[in-house]
């Protein structure tokens, strides 16, 4: 059996007649840039994350970007990000002209470590940005009352966390503003590239206007310089379609964490942790092991479509070398780039995949790594046990 780590195909066909039906009305309208289509997923979106305003953007990073940027950052101010996170998140504040200041992350939820953070703050502090790693909300009150004391905004990166509930409202409605990725494999993604920021706030949702759209909010009347940062009528018109469905499928990525939690519990593996008062939407679930390449060489060979979430912290990238970050500075974030590996998890996932991922899963562990990589027909032979759903 081979189990894709994303297949987008089992929504899609779900949908197909109301995302065709979706493009053929943009294409009657030719409103392909911004737009009624824009406007109107807008709101929609504002109402699920429950803010008053939501401004498209192009992709997530634009989205972060502009974020930012209405923030007022620029040159020579500080962006506390944590040390494990995708590159984006960081590489937003530095693309400003901005310096990406990195701090660990709880060993526990992998998110933002609050702990650590007030160590970090420093009078060029501009923004904290926490960020919902593989869809965990990062523990915000903590944080924003360290932002409020310090008198710093708090801009959430949502990118993993479509639909994520913090304390019972959902993350994005919670920062001073957040950013939220629309790319394809996301809880909540389009056929393409897309982004999206969330705010209460009047004066930061005029100027992410402004800012992702060459600083116009009147055609050819600039009041400030920006970038081209625009969503496409057309992608806002598929979000529109998957939308009212977002929470049915996070309902089945967390039945899925459930099933691998219960299949998988009594392995030398570090499963996900919920922490009390947060609700998990996994985007990715990702175990630990200390034989994590041998497991993913394994995994494989045996049809199992595994990814890393992610293998390299954010200190030592070489994009961020003049930083000077160096091996030892962020152990937690060290630890979880050496360790961690992502098991397939997606809405239409089949019980027999299921079944079959989280056998292939305990055959290497129950063979040891050695034996397993040496004999794969065994391992296909346990691995099989339990593939009758599909």
């Amino acid at each position: 059996m081979n189990v894709p780590f994303c297949d987008l195909r089992v929504q899609h066909d779900a949908l197909a007649g109301e995302i065709q039906a979706a493009i053929a009305r943009v294409i009657r309208s030719s409103a392909f840039i911004l737009g009624r289509e824009v406007s109107a997923f807008e709101e929609q979106f504002a109402a699920y994350i429950g803010t008053r305003f939501a401004i498209g953007t192009s992709n997530g990073t634009t989205a972060l970007m502009v974020a930012l940027q209405a923030l007022g950052v620029g040159p020579g101010d500080e962006v506390v990000v944590p040390a494990m996170t995708f590159f984006a998140t960081a590489e937003a504040a530095a693309l400003l002209g901005a310096r990406p200041v990195f701090v660990d992350i709880d060993p526990k939820t992998l998110t933002m470590d609050p702990r650590l953070l007030s160590a970090k703050i420093t009078s060029k502090t501009k923004v904290i940005l926490p960020v919902h790693l593989y869809g965990h909300p990062a523990d915000l009150d903590p944080i924003r009352s360290i932002a409020s004391r310090f008198n710093i905004k708090l801009l959430g990166d949502c990118a993993h966390a479509h639909g994520a509930l913090y304390r019972g409202r959902r993350v994005g409605g919670i920062e001073d503003c957040a950013a939220f990725s629309f790319y394809p494999s996301k809880n909540l993604g389009c056929l393409g590239e897309a982004g999206m920021i969330t705010t209460d706030d009047p004066a930061i949702a005029r100027l992410c206007r402004l800012y992702r759209d060459h600083g116009s909010d009147r055609k050819y009347v600039h009041d400030c310089v920006g970038t081209n940062a625009r969503m496409e009528g057309l992608q806002a018109a598929v979000l529109a379609v998957k939308l009212p469905y977002l929470d049915t499928w996070n309902g089945e990525r967390m039945s899925i964490a459930r099933f691998f939690n219960e299949r998988l519990s009594t392995l030398p593996l570090e499963l996900p942790r919920e922490a009390k008062g947060s609700t998990h939407v996994y985007h990715v679930y990702q175990v630990r092991t200390s034989a994590r390449d041998e497991a993913v060489e394994y995994l494989t060979r045996m049809g199992v479509s595994v990814t890393l979430h992610y293998p390299v912290p954010m200190h030592l990238h070489g994009g961020f070398a003049y930083l000077g970050g160096e091996k030892g500075d962020f152990p937690v974030a060290e630890e979880i780039a050496r360790t961690t590996l992502s098991l397939p998890c997606f809405p239409g996932m089949t019980e027999g995949q299921q079944s079959y991922v989280a056998g292939c899963v305990c055959s290497y562990f129950a063979q040891g790594a050695e034996t397993a990589a040496g004999d794969p027909g065994a391992a296909a032979q346990a691995g099989q046990a339990g593939t009758s759903g599909e």
